[in-house]
């Protein structure tokens, strides 16, 4: 009796060696996978070739969650768009994610004509390898994926340009790619995505979305004026772009000019409303204005300031809450929700928020101090306990970063209670031990010597057997 179990087994072989979503090792919580399909089709990244690139990912994303009828049918209307317009090397992807569907329905002699079609296509482009080719348009094509699934691809996604790059360091795309990645991972001052950003807006000086972008890093570089100049740049070429909008609304928050980005906001929510992004970034409009009321009354908002702040507290609840409805791992947003329900006093609700932000796996390590930062002040101040302030703080600080704005608040959060140990006299070796340990994270090695030596020989005087 005939066994096909050796020809299975002959094209199973065959499709790993094939440069897909199916061989990328895309990186995909099961929690982001409904937000991911949101965001797969709606236009979010400068992409120009973003209808090919979402049936493509649109079909693995589907397969995923055991949709094969449905991934093969964004399949079928991704090659519709090669036939319209021949994709060369690029068509390679569509194939090799048609032969893996094909595979996995069991219809091995339609895997097997996609793998030929890709074989062909290697042969024509003189590819040493049956059924990849190594080049830059597969870099880019891997890079596009690896950066709209989500923030544990980000480096290899900027691994991905970089090599494109190698290839053809002024093409436009894999600079825009590169920008973009970089700029992901760039959560403090360190700088690694502003030549990025400076080389792919002057290689794509129409593109809206990357000015955007440079005026959000120089901005935070403290460089508000050039910053201000791309912003201006882009608000007069954005058209239809509304994904550019939130990036804008952040720029103006973060300027304190909350009216003019929830003006934005509102625009595009009306576009995007399943939008995880826009409503954290509505929520952070309206934690902000409350900060602006609570400011402008001395902290202690009366009559109708009052009746704003409470609104403002429940505006951003709302819109934190949405966001994660929409996307659960959404870490940040669990902190500015603890921090809103701390300003109505639901202290189990907040401490219930704090608890999952600091259970998140995979979460950035900048993010990850300043989830122990914003915890340890909760300690501090709502639950009067010191000591696990300090043990957060130091959890925080033991996370390796070589510089952000968290470790920064940390050093100085810590350095405070020391010192008001030392003041207060109680537990003053602790005091100059945490000093020691602060000026030593800072770089100072002669201030945290002699702190480290007050403690030992306080605990000399304190214990004769030491």
């Amino acid at each position: 009796m005939y066994s096909e179990e050796p020809h299975r087994t002959l094209i199973h072989n065959s499709l790993h060696e094939l440069s897909c979503h199916f061989t990328w090792t895309l990186i995909i919580e099961d929690a982001d996978m409904p937000d991911l399909e949101r965001r797969i089709i709606d236009k979010d990244l400068p992409d120009p070739n973003h209808s090919l690139r979402m049936l493509n990912l649109l079909a693995y994303v589907r397969h995923l969650t055991g949709q094969h009828e449905e991934a093969l049918q964004s399949l079928n209307e991704a090659e519709a768009l090669i036939q319209e317009e021949p994709l060369g090397k690029r068509s390679l992807v569509t194939w090799g994610n048609c032969a893996w569907v094909h595979y996995h329905m069991g219809t091995l002699a339609e895997a097997q004509t996609y793998l030929d079609k890709v074989e062909n296509t290697c042969k024509e482009f003189a590819s040493p390898f049956r059924y990849r080719m190594e080049c830059a348009e597969m870099h880019c094509e891997e890079g596009w994926a690896l950066l709209k699934c989500g923030k544990q691809n980000y480096r290899r996604a900027m691994e991905c340009f970089a090599k494109a790059l190698e290839a053809e360091p002024e093409n436009p795309e894999y600079s825009t790619g590169y920008a973009i990645a970089a700029y992901r991972q760039d959560f403090n001052d360190s700088s690694i995505s502003l030549e990025p950003l400076k080389k792919a807006v002057r290689l794509n000086p129409e593109d809206p979305y990357i000015k955007v972008l440079l005026a959000l890093k120089l901005q935070n570089l403290g460089k508000s004026d050039e910053a201000i100049m791309y912003v201006e740049e882009a608000r007069d070429n954005i058209s239809s772009q509304t994904y550019v909008f939130g990036y804008l609304a952040k720029f103006y928050q973060l300027e304190g000019f909350v009216e003019e980005a929830l003006h934005f906001l509102d625009i595009a929510l009306q576009a995007k409303p399943f939008s995880a992004f826009l409503h954290y970034q509505t929520g952070r409009c309206y934690k902000k204005q409350l900060i602006q009321i609570k400011n402008a009354t001395n902290m202690q908002p009366r009559g109708q300031d009052r009746e704003r702040a409470d609104q403002s507290i429940h505006l951003a609840m709302d819109h934190f809450q949405k966001t994660l409805e929409l996307k659960p791992t959404y870490e940040t947003a669990y902190l500015h929700l603890a921090e809103m329900y701390i300003e109505i006093g639901q202290l189990e609700e907040a401490e219930e928020n704090f608890q999952k932000a600091l259970s998140m796996r995979g979460t950035d390590a900048t993010i990850q101090q300043d989830i122990h930062y914003r915890y340890g002040r909760f300690q501090l101040y709502q639950k009067r306990s010191e000591e696990t302030a300090i043990t957060h703080f130091i959890k925080g600080l033991k996370i390796e970063v070589t510089s952000s704005y968290a470790k920064d608040k940390l050093l100085k959060a810590l350095k405070q209670l020391a010192e008001r140990r030392i003041r207060r006299n109680f537990r003053v070796v602790e005091g100059f031990g945490l000093l020691g340990f602060v000026y030593r994270l800072s770089g100072d090695t002669s201030k945290a010597l002699e702190y480290y030596e007050k403690a030992l020989r306080l605990t000399e005087r304190l214990n004769p057997e030491f």
